[in-house]
C-alpha cells in the first residue's frame, strides 16, 4: 500500500546534525502523532518503503510494550530495512526477539544477562567509577589550551569505554578496539565520524552491522571467552563465558553489551554537559545541593535521551492514535519527541532538575527496557558530581558537533571551559 508523506520530515539524518528537531516533533504530536514518514535514499544509502513516526509518548510505549502487535523479530530494530539474507543472524540478538517467539529465547537470554549485571556487580564499581571521572577531569583542566578543552575527546569518550570494559573484563591492552568498533557501527550515518563505507558488489554501502563486517568483533569475542574459562574473574564476560551460550548467542551478546553499552553514556554524558551549559542558574542549584544529583540524571537523560527512535513492524493489521496500521507496515518510536510531549511533561523545554514524576522513556519500556540502564545511571551521576566538586560551571568555548544520525543522539565536539574555581 502506498502512502504520501504526511507531516514534517524526521526521518533524513542531516537534520540531526543542527540538533533535535524539537518543533518538527511539536507539530507531528499535535497534528500527525502516527505520520508516514517518506524514506529516500541519502548518501548512498538505498531507498525505503516508508514508515509510520509514532510521537506521543502514551502511543510511544504502547507500541514499545505491545510486542505482540509490534514486533522486533520481524524486521529487526532499525528504520532501514536490512538484507533479508542477514535477518536469521540479527535475530540472534535478544534486541531483535519478541518474548513470545524464538522459544522462549527471548526471556532465557534476558535473565542471563540480567544475572550478569546484578546490581551488586554493578554498584561493586562505584569507587573505579568515581576514581576514573577524577582523574579524567583533572587531566582535561590541566592539560587544557586557552582554559577549554573537548570534552568528548579527553573525558567522556574513555570515562564510558573504561567503565564498560571493567565491567566486562576486557584486557586494558584491547580496549581500543572496542571503540573502534562502536563508531563504526554507531556513526555509519555520519561521514565525519565513522570511515569510509565498505561497499557491496552492487556498489551500495555494506551495514556495518551486517555479518560480513563483525567477523573481527566475534572472532574476538570467542577468544575472550575462552580466556575467561581458563582464567575466570568477577566481571560479565566470565559468567557469560559460563553461562551455556551457542558460539553465535556468545558472539550477539558480545556485540550487544560493548555498543550498546558503550554507546549509551557515550552519547548521554556530553549531552547532559551541554544541557547544563545551557542553564547556568539550574547548574548552579545543582552545584549547590539544591536538587538530587539522581533527579538531574533523570532529567538531563528526558532532555538528552542517548538514543531518537526504534523501528518496530506491525505483525497484524491494527490501529495506532486513530490511524490504521496494516501488517507489515513498519513503525517507528521517537524517544526525544515522547519525551517533550506536553500531555506529560509540563514545559518539557524547561530543563527542571526537580521534575517529578519524570517518566521518560530514554531507557524504553516493555519488555525491551535497557538491562544496563542502573549502570549507565550511576556513572552519570559520578560524572556529574564529580564536575560538581571540581571544575568550574560548564561554559561553551566553540560550538559542538552533533552526531549525523537519526537513530543515536550522539555528541562529537564538546568544548568547554575547565579552568576557574568551581561553582
Amino acid at each position: 500500500m502506498d502512502h504520501a508523506a504526511d507531516g514534517p520530515d524526521v526521518f533524513d539524518t542531516r537534520i540531526y546534525a543542527e540538533g533535535i528537531p524539537h518543533e518538527r516533533y511539536r507539530i507531528l504530536r499535535e497534528h500527525r502523532p502516527v505520520s508516514w514518514q517518506a524514506e529516500p535514499e541519502i548518501d548512498g544509502w538505498p531507498a525505503g518503503p516508508g514508515f509510520w513516526a509514532v510521537t506521543r509518548h502514551a502511543d510511544v510505549v504502547r507500541v514499545l510494550r505491545d510486542h505482540r502487535t509490534y514486533s522486533s523479530w520481524l524486521g529487526a530494530t532499525q528504520i532501514r530495512d536490512p538484507d533479508p539474507a542477514d535477518l536469521p543472524f540479527l535475530r540472534r540478538t535478544m534486541l531483535n526477539q519478541d518474548p513470545a517467539k524464538a522459544a522462549g529465547d527471548h526471556g532465557r537470554l534476558r535473565r542471563l544477562v540480567a544475572r550478569a549485571f546484578t546490581p551488586a556487580r554493578v554498584d561493586a564499581f562505584a569507587g573505579r567509577v568515581r576514581d576514573r571521572a577524577r582523574t579524567l577531569l583533572a587531566a582535561a583542566r590541566d592539560g587544557a589550551e586557552d582554559g577549554a578543552a573537548d570534552l568528548v575527546r579527553t573525558v567522556t569518550d574513555e570515562y564510558a569505554l573504561l567503565n564498560l570494559t571493567d565491567l566486562l573484563g576486557v584486557p586494558a591492552a584491547d580496549r581500543a578496539l572496542l571503540l573502534e568498533w562502536t563508531v563504526r557501527i554507531i556513526g555509519y550515518q555520519d561521514p565525519e565520524d565513522a570511515p569510509a563505507p565498505r561497499l557491496g558488489p552492487d556498489g551500495k554501502p555494506l551495514n556495518p552491522r551486517s555479518p560480513a563486517l563483525l567477523g573481527e568483533m566475534f572472532a574476538y569475542a570467542r577468544e575472550l571467552a575462552d580466556h575467561k574459562r581458563a582464567h575466570p574473574g568477577d566481571d560479565v564476560m566470565t559468567a557469560l563465558a559460563g553461562a551455556g551460550l551457542d558460539p553465535a548467542e556468545l558472539e550477539m551478546f558480545f556485540f550487544l553489551l560493548t555498543v550498546a553499552g558503550n554507546d549509551t553514556v557515550r552519547s548521554a554524558a556530553p549531552g547532559g554537559l551541554l544541557a547544563l551549559a545551557g542553564d547556568p542558574d539550574a547548574y548552579r542549584r545543582l552545584a549547590a545541593g539544591h536538587h538530587s544529583p539522581a533527579g538531574a540524571v533523570e532529567e538531563l537523560l528526558r532532555v538528552h535521551p542517548p538514543v531518537l527512535s526504534f523501528r518496530r513492524t506491525a505483525a497484524v493489521d491494527t490501529e495506532l492514535a486513530g490511524q490504521p496500521v496494516r501488517a507489515g507496515d513498519k513503525v517507528v518510536v521517537f524517544h526525544a519527541s515522547a519525551n517533550h510531549d506536553e500531555r506529560v511533561f509540563t514545559d518539557p523545554g524547561r530543563l527542571d532538575l526537580a521534575r517529578t514524576p519524570n517518566p521518560h522513556v530514554s531507557f524504553g519500556d516493555g519488555p525491551h527496557v535497557c538491562l544496563g540502564a542502573h549502570f549507565a545511571r550511576l556513572q552519570l551521576r559520578v560524572l556529574y558530581e564529580e564536575w560538581c566538586a571540581a571544575m568550574p560551571p560548564p561554559e561553551l568555548a566553540g560550538p559542538p558537533r552533533r552526531l549525523v544520525s537519526n537513530f543515536i543522539n550522539g555528541i562529537t565536539r564538546l568544548p568547554l571551559r575547565v579552568s576557574g574555581p568551581p561553582r
